[in-house]
């Protein structure tokens, strides 16, 4: 489920005493200097955190966190103590704080928390309102859970709503709630992909897909074009046609379109894979940890969930949204290995693997992006497990045609903390794409660059526009909790695309 409607405020002043009545906890960060910080508590709670402390050193951990009671020394009845070994902290540190405080309000159901801000130590080299957005954001992408299908779930919601952030500075409340706002619609963005991800393949098919797309075009200042099995063979879409119809739920083309700058002739566009389920079709996936193929429509939610955000951000820019949709199923209607297609491109493809299926159906969601305008590309896939052997469940593969256009898009990375790492493109990869009959393959038949190769046949529906291929077959899906992921959907890459789409010539 999405982060509650956590309730967010400031207050300006270092009397923590008569501003933290009422509230359920106290947060408190404390760096390596902490026993000049700990003069601030009273001897009984100062002694405690000490010993706390002093264990955490013994284990060489660089940051920890635990909840104290405050038996009577504190106006709150709770303590929440975040430890940094360093006297600094980057803002992907500050959001995972934020993402802890979250935490450990769901565990102790904890309602209400004020994070006392005025000790001056929190990163000195990032301005008041970089500090503050970060801890909105891990915050809000800490509260998330996940949805239950049980007939009476014992997993509660997280109770947290309301934080209050106290300072020792005069501050422009204005600018600072604006900071809040913009972090919190980040967040609410990402768990709102997450929680498309993480839906089972019969409650997310590629119709209630498009009925989501639909959903939030009216919801927003955007339209909404859906395209049936008719139209999506009446515009050649070789390859999403021939995914699609190996299963009883027929695939669709989803296009939805954000004009926020009308006179502008740069159009973003964003495809994202929407594999509603990828058994592999003929080329069938082993049966272990099939389940996770609920989520290989990870890209199609990152677009989504950024879309989402357009529609309160309000950018200055246009953006065009394509989702093709599709189940991959074996059946006696489903594409086979040694198939020919013929992508709405024209160009042809040799299918060798049916399990290379996402590749197939971008490539006519490239060409139909191009077709409807876009003159910059972004495709989001969760594309190849040879990702996961590159890169683990740690960083998101980018392969671009314009070092220039991947550069700013990493300074948004950056920016965000997301994780990616630019894979080569050297001619040798794009050779072992040729094919003997057909205009590319859709699979070289080995493991040697797999997520390489996969990427720029993508790539090669692009042509000269400029285009970046985001691989997240590795973090799109956790099969354990890290930081501010949970486990299952991440949502990876929909706050460094807000980033970017934010400020594309942002400098860090």
């Amino acid at each position: 489920m999405p982060a509650p409607d956590i309730q967010f405020q400031i207050i300006s002043d270092g009397n923590q005493q008569l501003h933290t009545e009422g509230y359920d906890a106290t947060a408190f960060y404390l760096s390596a200097d902490f026993h000049e910080q700990l003069t601030r508590f009273s001897p009984v709670i100062a002694h405690a955190i000490q010993q706390w402390i002093n264990k955490q050193l013994a284990t060489g951990v660089q940051s920890a966190e635990v909840v104290l009671p405050s038996l009577g020394q504190h106006s709150s009845p709770t303590l929440i103590i975040l430890y940094q070994k360093t006297d600094e902290i980057s803002l992907q540190g500050i959001r995972e704080q934020g993402a802890a405080i979250a935490r450990l309000a769901a565990q102790h159901q904890l309602r209400s928390v004020v994070i006392d801000l005025t000790s001056g130590i929190l990163a000195s080299n990032l301005t008041l309102e970089a500090r503050i957005g970060a801890w909105t954001e891990g915050i809000g992408l800490g509260s998330y859970t996940i949805q239950s299908y049980q007939q009476y779930s014992s997993s509660a919601s997280n109770p947290l709503l309301s934080i209050t952030f106290m300072l020792d500075v005069d501050d422009n409340s204005l600018h600072l709630e604006q900071v809040i706002t913009e972090a919190v619609i980040y967040a609410d963005a990402t768990n709102y992909a997450r929680d498309l991800t993480n839906m089972p393949s019969n409650k997310l098919t590629p119709t209630s897909l498009a009925e989501e797309a639909m959903r939030l075009s009216e919801a927003g200042e955007m339209s909404c074009q859906v395209l049936g099995i008719s139209d999506i063979q009446s515009l050649g879409m070789g390859g999403l046609s021939a995914v699609g119809l190996g299963s009883s739920h027929e695939p669709k083309m989803i296009a939805l379109h954000y004009q926020g700058a009308p006179q502008s002739d740069v159009v973003y566009g964003l495809i994202g894979k929407g594999i509603t389920f990828d058994t592999g079709g003929i080329s069938l996936k082993k049966a272990d940890g099939m389940e996770e193929m609920i989520s290989d429509m990870g890209g199609a939610a990152v677009v989504l969930g950024v879309m989402h955000a357009l529609n309160q951000l309000k950018l200055r820019l246009n953006v065009i949204a394509i989702i093709p949709a599709a189940e991959n199923m074996p059946s006696g209607t489903a594409y086979k290995p040694g198939d020919i297609i013929t992508t709405m491109s024209g160009r042809t493809i040799e299918v060798l693997n049916t399990d290379a299926e996402g590749r197939v159906v971008l490539a006519d969601a490239i060409t139909y992006a191009r077709h409807l305008g876009a003159t910059r590309l972004i495709d989001v896939a969760t594309l190849t497990g040879a990702v996961l052997v590159a890169l683990g469940d740690v960083a998101t593969a980018a392969i671009t045609n314009d070092d220039a256009f991947l550069s700013q898009f990493m300074k948004a990375a950056n920016r965000s903390g997301e994780k990616v790492w630019q894979l080569p493109v050297y001619p040798e990869f794009k050779e072992m794409l040729k094919s003997n009959v057909a205009d590319l393959k859709n699979s070289t038949g080995n493991r040697l660059a797999g997520a390489i190769t996969a990427g720029l046949f993508i790539g090669a529906f692009a042509d000269d526009i400029p285009w970046i291929h985001l691989d997240t077959g590795g973090t799109a899906w956790l099969w354990k909790a890290r930081g501010m992921e949970p486990q299952g959907a991440t949502g990876a890459m929909v706050r460094t695309l807000l980033h970017y789409l934010n400020d594309p010539s942002a400098a860090l």
